[in-house]
Protein backbone atom coordinates (compact mmCIF):
# COMPACT_ATOMS: atom_id res chain seq x y z
CA UNK A 1 0.00 0.00 0.00
CA UNK A 2 1.16 3.80 -0.74
CA UNK A 3 2.50 5.68 2.57
CA UNK A 4 0.52 8.33 1.30
CA UNK A 5 -2.65 6.73 1.33
CA UNK A 6 -4.93 7.38 4.50
CA UNK A 7 -6.75 4.89 6.78
CA UNK A 8 -9.99 5.67 8.36
CA UNK A 9 -10.86 3.41 11.67
CA UNK A 10 -13.44 0.74 10.80
CA UNK A 11 -17.15 1.80 11.12
CA UNK A 12 -19.47 -0.54 13.32
CA UNK A 13 -21.99 0.08 11.51
CA UNK A 14 -20.20 -1.27 8.14
CA UNK A 15 -20.03 -4.83 9.61
CA UNK A 16 -23.18 -7.42 9.67
CA UNK A 17 -21.88 -10.58 11.25
CA UNK A 18 -22.79 -13.24 8.47
CA UNK A 19 -22.46 -10.44 5.65
CA UNK A 20 -19.33 -10.38 3.08
CA UNK A 21 -17.58 -7.51 4.58
CA UNK A 22 -18.54 -4.43 1.79
CA UNK A 23 -14.53 -2.84 2.08
CA UNK A 24 -11.03 -4.86 2.48
CA UNK A 25 -9.89 -4.05 6.23
CA UNK A 26 -6.31 -3.23 6.64
CA UNK A 27 -4.06 -2.68 9.92
CA UNK A 28 -2.93 0.91 10.29
CA UNK A 29 0.56 -0.17 9.11
CA UNK A 30 -1.29 -0.80 5.95
CA UNK A 31 -0.94 -4.74 6.06
CA UNK A 32 -3.67 -6.33 4.89
CA UNK A 33 -6.62 -8.07 7.78
CA UNK A 34 -9.63 -9.59 6.07
CA UNK A 35 -10.75 -9.53 2.41
CA UNK A 36 -13.63 -7.31 0.76
CA UNK A 37 -16.03 -10.12 0.64
CA UNK A 38 -15.17 -12.03 3.84
CA UNK A 39 -17.93 -13.37 6.17
CA UNK A 40 -17.38 -12.38 9.70
CA UNK A 41 -19.50 -15.27 11.33
CA UNK A 42 -18.23 -14.95 15.07
CA UNK A 43 -19.50 -11.46 16.82
CA UNK A 44 -16.41 -11.70 18.98
CA UNK A 45 -14.51 -10.64 16.39
CA UNK A 46 -16.15 -7.12 15.40
CA UNK A 47 -14.18 -6.02 18.60
CA UNK A 48 -10.84 -7.26 17.26
CA UNK A 49 -11.64 -5.82 13.39
CA UNK A 50 -13.26 -2.17 15.51
CA UNK A 51 -10.06 -2.04 17.94
CA UNK A 52 -7.32 -2.68 14.75
CA UNK A 53 -9.10 -2.05 11.35
CA UNK A 54 -8.94 0.14 8.87
CA UNK A 55 -10.60 1.15 5.30
CA UNK A 56 -7.81 2.19 2.68
CA UNK A 57 -9.29 5.88 1.73
CA UNK A 58 -9.95 6.05 -1.76
CA UNK A 59 -10.62 3.10 -4.20
CA UNK A 60 -12.57 0.32 -2.60
CA UNK A 61 -11.93 -2.54 -4.68
CA UNK A 62 -11.23 -6.08 -3.68
CA UNK A 63 -7.48 -7.39 -4.06
CA UNK A 64 -6.35 -9.23 -7.31
CA UNK A 65 -6.82 -13.19 -6.27
CA UNK A 66 -8.66 -14.66 -3.55
CA UNK A 67 -7.67 -14.74 -0.18
CA UNK A 68 -8.22 -17.97 2.27
CA UNK A 69 -10.25 -17.40 5.19
CA UNK A 70 -7.97 -19.16 7.18
CA UNK A 71 -5.11 -16.83 6.45
CA UNK A 72 -7.14 -13.95 7.32
CA UNK A 73 -8.43 -14.90 10.43
CA UNK A 74 -5.19 -15.99 11.57
CA UNK A 75 -4.04 -12.39 11.10
CA UNK A 76 -7.06 -10.85 12.90
CA UNK A 77 -6.16 -12.68 15.68
CA UNK A 78 -2.46 -12.02 15.80
CA UNK A 79 -3.55 -8.06 15.33
CA UNK A 80 -6.64 -8.58 17.96
CA UNK A 81 -4.78 -10.41 20.90
CA UNK A 82 -0.99 -10.21 20.28
CA UNK A 83 0.28 -7.37 17.83
CA UNK A 84 3.49 -7.62 16.95
CA UNK A 85 6.05 -4.90 18.83
CA UNK A 86 7.28 -1.96 16.51
CA UNK A 87 10.91 0.02 16.26
CA UNK A 88 8.18 3.21 15.91
CA UNK A 89 5.06 3.72 15.65
CA UNK A 90 3.54 5.13 12.35
CA UNK A 91 1.29 8.06 11.99
CA UNK A 92 -1.74 7.57 10.02
CA UNK A 93 -4.07 10.47 8.33
CA UNK A 94 -7.51 10.39 9.98
CA UNK A 95 -10.96 12.68 9.61
CA UNK A 96 -12.25 13.88 12.23
CA UNK A 97 -15.89 12.56 11.63
CA UNK A 98 -14.02 8.58 11.09
CA UNK A 99 -12.76 9.09 14.86
CA UNK A 100 -15.04 7.13 17.95
CA UNK A 101 -15.23 9.92 19.89
CA UNK A 102 -16.80 10.24 23.34
CA UNK A 103 -18.66 13.34 24.83
CA UNK A 104 -16.94 14.50 27.97
CA UNK A 105 -13.33 13.54 25.82
CA UNK A 106 -10.23 15.09 27.20
CA UNK A 107 -8.40 17.37 24.94
CA UNK A 108 -5.20 18.85 25.43
CA UNK A 109 -4.58 22.26 23.78
CA UNK A 110 -1.71 23.88 23.65
CA UNK A 111 -1.13 27.44 21.68
CA UNK A 112 1.35 27.54 18.96
CA UNK A 113 3.03 30.72 19.97
CA UNK A 114 3.55 30.55 23.49
CA UNK A 115 4.22 26.28 23.41
CA UNK A 116 4.43 26.52 27.45
CA UNK A 117 0.80 27.36 28.10
CA UNK A 118 -1.86 24.43 27.81
CA UNK A 119 -5.48 23.90 28.35
CA UNK A 120 -7.40 20.72 29.62
CA UNK A 121 -10.79 20.88 27.89
CA UNK A 122 -13.78 18.35 27.45
CA UNK A 123 -15.08 17.95 24.17
CA UNK A 124 -18.79 18.75 23.86
CA UNK A 125 -19.52 17.78 20.14
CA UNK A 126 -18.59 18.95 16.35
CA UNK A 127 -20.49 19.87 13.56
CA UNK A 128 -18.89 18.49 10.17
CA UNK A 129 -16.35 20.59 8.57
CA UNK A 130 -17.92 23.76 10.48
CA UNK A 131 -17.17 23.29 13.89
CA UNK A 132 -15.90 21.84 17.12
CA UNK A 133 -16.95 22.64 20.55
CA UNK A 134 -14.96 22.03 24.06
CA UNK A 135 -15.37 23.32 27.30
CA UNK A 136 -14.40 26.68 28.13
CA UNK A 137 -10.47 26.86 28.61
CA UNK A 138 -9.66 27.81 32.57
CA UNK A 139 -6.34 28.07 34.27
CA UNK A 140 -6.29 28.03 38.07
CA UNK A 141 -9.79 27.93 38.28
CA UNK A 142 -10.14 30.99 36.11
CA UNK A 143 -11.91 31.21 32.75
CA UNK A 144 -9.01 32.13 30.36
CA UNK A 145 -9.71 34.95 28.04
CA UNK A 146 -8.65 33.26 23.99
CA UNK A 147 -8.78 35.47 21.06
CA UNK A 148 -10.56 34.70 18.24
CA UNK A 149 -7.88 33.13 15.60
CA UNK A 150 -5.81 32.07 18.24
CA UNK A 151 -4.39 29.22 17.04
CA UNK A 152 -3.66 25.60 19.29
CA UNK A 153 -1.99 22.27 18.54
CA UNK A 154 -4.92 20.10 19.98
CA UNK A 155 -3.94 16.51 20.99
CA UNK A 156 -6.36 13.76 22.83
CA UNK A 157 -6.41 10.24 23.37
CA UNK A 158 -9.32 7.63 22.46
CA UNK A 159 -8.69 4.11 23.25
CA UNK A 160 -5.28 3.21 22.36
CA UNK A 161 -5.05 5.69 19.55
CA UNK A 162 -3.40 9.22 19.98
CA UNK A 163 -4.83 12.06 17.81
CA UNK A 164 -2.92 15.58 17.05
CA UNK A 165 -4.67 18.33 14.71
CA UNK A 166 -4.30 21.86 14.30
CA UNK A 167 -7.20 24.18 15.13
CA UNK A 168 -7.76 28.14 15.75
CA UNK A 169 -10.49 29.60 17.84
CA UNK A 170 -13.40 30.90 16.64
CA UNK A 171 -15.38 32.24 18.95
CA UNK A 172 -15.30 32.10 23.16
CA UNK A 173 -19.05 31.75 24.15
CA UNK A 174 -20.02 32.95 27.55
CA UNK A 175 -24.04 32.64 27.90
CA UNK A 176 -25.59 30.29 29.06
CA UNK A 177 -22.60 28.14 29.41
CA UNK A 178 -18.69 29.17 28.78
CA UNK A 179 -17.68 26.98 25.81
CA UNK A 180 -15.28 27.22 22.66
CA UNK A 181 -15.42 27.10 19.18
CA UNK A 182 -12.85 25.85 17.00
CA UNK A 183 -12.32 25.04 13.76
CA UNK A 184 -12.42 22.16 12.29
CA UNK A 185 -9.59 20.09 10.57
CA UNK A 186 -8.78 18.88 7.30
CA UNK A 187 -7.59 15.40 9.11
CA UNK A 188 -5.91 14.57 12.31
CA UNK A 189 -2.44 12.68 12.95
CA UNK A 190 -3.63 9.33 14.56
CA UNK A 191 -0.58 7.12 15.81
CA UNK A 192 -1.29 3.82 17.59
CA UNK A 193 0.20 3.51 20.71
CA UNK A 194 1.90 0.34 21.57
CA UNK A 195 0.97 -1.52 24.94
CA UNK A 196 4.75 -0.88 26.01
CA UNK A 197 4.77 2.64 25.27
CA UNK A 198 6.76 4.28 27.96
CA UNK A 199 6.56 8.17 28.78
CA UNK A 200 9.02 10.06 30.68
CA UNK A 201 7.86 11.66 34.13
CA UNK A 202 9.31 12.38 37.47
CA UNK A 203 7.00 11.13 40.24
CA UNK A 204 8.40 10.70 43.53
CA UNK A 205 7.43 7.27 45.33
CA UNK A 206 7.59 5.09 48.15
CA UNK A 207 9.12 1.72 47.70
CA UNK A 208 8.89 -1.54 49.95
CA UNK A 209 11.08 -4.20 48.78
CA UNK A 210 11.76 -7.88 50.56
CA UNK A 211 11.05 -9.64 54.40
CA UNK A 212 11.14 -7.52 56.08
CA UNK A 213 10.39 -5.06 54.78
CA UNK A 214 12.47 -2.15 53.75
CA UNK A 215 11.07 1.08 52.73
CA UNK A 216 12.84 3.70 51.19
CA UNK A 217 12.01 6.66 48.63
CA UNK A 218 12.62 7.11 44.86
CA UNK A 219 12.10 9.20 41.95
CA UNK A 220 10.36 7.02 39.57
CA UNK A 221 11.85 8.91 35.64
CA UNK A 222 9.51 6.41 33.20
CA UNK A 223 6.35 4.42 33.24
CA UNK A 224 4.70 1.87 31.24
CA UNK A 225 2.15 -0.40 31.81
CA UNK A 226 4.26 -2.93 32.29
CA UNK A 227 6.82 -1.49 34.96
CA UNK A 228 9.07 1.69 35.46
CA UNK A 229 12.34 2.91 36.10
CA UNK A 230 13.48 4.14 39.48
CA UNK A 231 16.35 6.40 40.56
CA UNK A 232 17.41 6.05 44.24
CA UNK A 233 20.49 7.19 46.49
CA UNK A 234 21.12 3.63 47.41
CA UNK A 235 20.55 0.09 46.10
CA UNK A 236 17.41 -0.35 47.46
CA UNK A 237 17.47 -4.40 47.25
CA UNK A 238 18.24 -7.67 45.08
CA UNK A 239 17.33 -8.48 41.70
CA UNK A 240 14.27 -10.49 41.98
CA UNK A 241 12.87 -9.11 45.77
CA UNK A 242 9.08 -8.45 45.23
CA UNK A 243 7.26 -5.70 47.12
CA UNK A 244 5.49 -2.64 46.12
CA UNK A 245 5.29 1.37 44.89
CA UNK A 246 3.00 3.95 45.75
CA UNK A 247 2.80 6.95 43.98
CA UNK A 248 0.21 9.60 43.37
CA UNK A 249 -0.25 10.64 40.18
CA UNK A 250 -2.59 13.81 38.55
CA UNK A 251 -5.13 11.94 36.31
CA UNK A 252 -8.02 13.99 34.61
CA UNK A 253 -7.74 17.18 37.33
CA UNK A 254 -7.30 14.99 40.42
CA UNK A 255 -4.82 13.36 42.20
CA UNK A 256 -5.09 9.27 42.12
CA UNK A 257 -3.30 7.33 44.22
CA UNK A 258 -1.47 3.57 43.08
CA UNK A 259 -0.44 1.09 45.09
CA UNK A 260 1.43 -1.77 42.49
CA UNK A 261 3.09 -4.95 43.51
CA UNK A 262 6.55 -5.18 41.74
CA UNK A 263 9.62 -7.30 41.12
CA UNK A 264 13.12 -5.83 40.92
CA UNK A 265 14.60 -6.90 37.92
CA UNK A 266 17.30 -4.74 37.63
CA UNK A 267 20.23 -2.83 39.30
CA UNK A 268 22.87 -0.14 37.43
CA UNK A 269 24.68 3.08 38.45
CA UNK A 270 22.62 6.31 37.27
CA UNK A 271 23.05 7.39 33.48
CA UNK A 272 23.49 10.71 35.11
CA UNK A 273 24.62 12.07 38.46
CA UNK A 274 24.71 10.17 41.59
CA UNK A 275 22.37 6.80 42.89
CA UNK A 276 21.74 3.74 41.04
CA UNK A 277 18.86 2.86 38.56
CA UNK A 278 16.53 0.47 39.35
CA UNK A 279 13.93 -1.53 37.14
CA UNK A 280 11.17 -2.68 38.13
CA UNK A 281 7.92 -4.96 36.44
CA UNK A 282 4.82 -4.69 37.46
CA UNK A 283 2.86 -8.08 38.85
CA UNK A 284 -0.77 -8.48 39.74
CA UNK A 285 -1.74 -5.10 38.84
CA UNK A 286 -5.55 -5.18 40.62
CA UNK A 287 -8.25 -3.51 38.07
CA UNK A 288 -8.42 0.09 39.54
CA UNK A 289 -4.84 0.21 39.51
CA UNK A 290 -4.67 -0.87 35.96
CA UNK A 291 -7.38 1.60 35.03
CA UNK A 292 -5.50 4.55 36.93
CA UNK A 293 -2.17 3.44 35.20
CA UNK A 294 -3.55 3.79 31.95
CA UNK A 295 -5.03 6.83 32.12
CA UNK A 296 -2.16 8.53 33.41
CA UNK A 297 0.40 6.70 30.80
CA UNK A 298 -2.05 8.02 27.92
CA UNK A 299 -2.78 11.21 29.36
CA UNK A 300 1.43 11.88 29.29
CA UNK A 301 1.66 10.48 25.84
CA UNK A 302 -0.90 13.20 24.91
CA UNK A 303 0.66 15.96 26.66
CA UNK A 304 4.02 15.30 25.39
CA UNK A 305 5.35 17.36 22.69
CA UNK A 306 5.53 15.60 19.55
Amino acid sequence: MSESLALIPVRASEIIVGKPLPRAIYDYHGNLLLASGYVIDNPAKIAGVLENGYYQQGGWERPAGPIPAEHNTKRLVEATVAPKPEAAEREIAVNMQDVRWNIGETMMLQMQDKPSIRYTVKLIGFVKGKTVYVTAPMLDGKYELIRDGQSFVVRAFSGKKAYAFIAAAVRSVHTPHPYLHLSYPKQLRCTVVRQTARVAVRVISAISLGQPERNSAATITDLSMGGASAIAKEILGEKGETGRIKMKVFVAEQDLFLNLQTVLRSVAPADVGEGFRHGFEFVDVSVQDRLVLSAYVHQTLVETDS
